[in-house]
């Protein structure tokens, strides 16, 4: 067993691996929400061709999820607006933010794929069944991934972190925030943090949709290091001001979880956690979802209180 700080792995783990579909070569860095009696949620599914798509998915429990076949095609309300992929390829690790009775999911994707020409984006739609989903008009200017709606308007805008990426896998990242009167129009960016020492030294990003607290928005995200064999993922947390959340409170030196576990540390990409979405219940027990080593879609719990605690006493 692992050595624990505050989240405890489901013993079952992993929840969702690439059985799930039959073309898959590979399911992780997936999205889930409460919805309905159940929870619904939208998943990475890197196909056999190696080519990654969004599929939605269904379960009673959170834990035991079957998965649609084919993935998610969406709708294009304005004729000059983006063009979906009519195959949904090249669209992965998606987020879900629920805000005023609808769902919002972003996302990173490549326009036309990546050998297209067109740099990495933040896709943006909007859902009710999980069914059907229209694209909003592409927001945040290109060459962005991370992007990550919070839950409620602020000071009156919607807003959102996001981390400006390049062509590539990219070796640096910093998380920004903005916001937007229409979900269309993006600005007044502010920067929120980079970098730090240790597990964070390379680049940082946004995880699931903040989660307001009392102590200001609680942030959990993935940080990177470069080692011997390449980056290393793990993921922290941060509490950000509620009014301005580019103003950072407090904020993990210590990570809160690392790739220890045979399935995190052995897959496509080795020694990876991503985290994805975060559900708290009526006890205040924190669900995470995350990715494991590229491959597979796992579980940790904890309790709210616990990480905030341990963000505050293990701050910079």
């Amino acid at each position: 067993m692992a050595n624990e700080t505050v989240f405890r792995r489901y013993e079952h783990n992993p929840v969702v691996t690439p059985a799930a579909v039959p073309t898959a070569n590979s399911i992780f860095n997936s999205a889930v929400v409460p919805f309905g009696s159940g929870f619904a949620g939208v998943f990475r599914v890197d196909s056999i061709r190696m080519e990654a798509g969004l599929h939605t998915g269904f379960s009673n429990d959170g834990l035991k999820w079957q998965l649609e076949e084919h993935p998610i095609l969406f709708e294009c309300p304005d004729p000059e607006g983006p063009e979906p992929n009519a195959d949904g390829r090249f669209q992965y690790d998606p987020r879900i933010t629920p805000i005023d009775g609808a769902y919002y999911v972003t996302w990173c994707h490549y326009p036309d794929g990546p050998q297209g020409g067109h740099a990495p984006a933040i896709g943006l739609a909007q859902t009710r069944d999980f069914r059907r989903f229209q694209l909003i008009d592409a927001n945040i200017a290109y060459l962005n991934r991370n992007g990550v709606l919070f839950p409620r308007k602020i000071n009156g805008a919607y807003s959102m972190l996001h981390r400006p990426s390049d062509l590539g896998h990219t070796p640096f990242g910093d998380i920004y925030y903005a916001t937007s009167p229409d979900l269309v129009h993006w600005g007044r960016h502010r920067f929120v943090f980079g970098p730090r020492g240790g597990w964070q030294s390379t680049k940082v990003g946004a995880g699931p949709a903040p989660i307001e607290t009392d102590e200001g928005w609680l942030l959990i995200y993935h940080g990177v290091r470069t080692s011997c064999s390449g980056y290393v993922y793990s993921v922290g947390a941060a509490i950000l001001d509620l009014e301005k959340p580019w103003h950072v409170r407090y904020r993990t030196r210590s990570y809160l979880l690392a790739p220890t576990e045979p399935y995190e540390r052995v897959g496509d990409v080795p020694s990876v956690v991503f985290p994805c979405a975060a559900i708290i219940d009526e006890n205040k027990r924190v669900t995470l979802y995350y990715g494991a080593a590229d491959t597979v879609l796992a579980v940790a719990y904890a309790n709210l209180d616990d990480i905030i605690a341990f963000t505050k006493e293990n701050s910079f």
